[in-house]
């Protein structure tokens, strides 16, 4: 039995979906009922549960070959990584009273790095927490998600624009949600012996150039990607509503990359992706 979180969003969907399609036992977590309902339909059992309760997450792992689990973000929080910490201890409990033995979990690229990352120190600590309690576990280092450019997809439509803070000629490591899906699937079914990390990439690096283009091609318009300096993160991400708490660790994150500190700790070593840059990006335009 094979139990899957995160199916209401991109990475578990594809993971419960490619377990299913091979007939595997599967067991999705979902805060309701009807959001498991899909998963119902085809076979698989579910568990309603929130990520945070450790009564219902030990019950819903109890019995698990292995499982996948991840830690989503919390954008309302007032402190984000207290937030998140506080989240993976009692994940963290739950997967000690079911005793799993096998865990898969969705990390980030960079999260070797205890500190100058951003969002991303988040899941370096939850490294470290899972790290001690699995017998196997398998961290996915996922590199930037190319589903992040969906927010910018009406700024595009709209202005023929592609902005980012940093420059946009310089290609970086992306990779498709399908992709993060079934490197996931992969792991689950080839246990780790002990702590295994999995750094995993697109099928090539791609600038932001090149993602303007691609998603010109899409829209059947010009579309310029268009550089604003990294110091003016914080303040352009606050004028767009994100709160100034994560603004601030975006603001990081994206120093982070302009410093070369967000990027693989084992680079001639990832794992590439087979996904198309089309094919990523075309589910975003709606």
């Amino acid at each position: 039995m094979f139990v899957i979180a995160g199916v209401s969003g991109h990475t578990g969907a594809v993971v419960a979906n490619a377990l299913l399609d091979q007939g595997q036992k599967v067991r999705v977590i979902v805060r309701s009922t009807e959001k498991g309902e899909a998963f119902r339909k085809r076979g698989a059992e579910v568990a309603v549960a929130d990520l945070g309760d450790v009564a219902a997450l030990t019950k819903a792992l109890t019995g698990a070959t292995a499982a996948y689990l991840l830690s989503p973000p919390n954008f309302a929080a007032a402190d984000f990584l207290a937030d998140r910490a506080a989240l993976v201890a009692k994940m963290g409990e739950a997967v000690t009273k079911a005793d799993l033995k096998r865990l898969v979990f969705l990390s980030s690229v960079a999260a070797q790095h205890p500190a100058g990352t951003g969002p991303i120190v988040s899941v370096h600590r939850a490294e470290q927490t899972f790290s001690k309690l699995v017998p196997s576990v398998t961290f996915i280092r996922a590199a930037y998600f190319l589903e992040n450019w969906g927010s910018m997809v009406p700024v595009a439509k709209g202005q023929g624009v592609l902005p980012h803070f940093g420059p946009v000629d310089v290609k970086f490591p992306q990779v498709s949600t399908r992709d993060i899906g079934l490197a996931a699937v992969k792991a689950l079914l080839e246990p780790a012996d002990g702590v295994r990390i999995v750094e995993l990439a697109g099928q090539q690096d791609w600038s932001v150039q090149d993602i303007a283009a691609a998603l010109g091609s899409l829209l059947g318009k010009p579309v310029h990607a268009v550089s604003a300096p990294v110091e003016g993160a914080k303040a352009g991400l606050m004028q767009a509503g994100v709160p100034e708490p994560m603004a601030t660790l975006y603001a990081e994150m994206y120093q982070g990359m302009g410093k070369g500190l967000v990027s693989f700790e084992r680079p001639a070593t990832i794992t590439r992706g087979t996904t198309a840059l089309t094919d990523a990006l075309k589910p975003l335009l709606g």
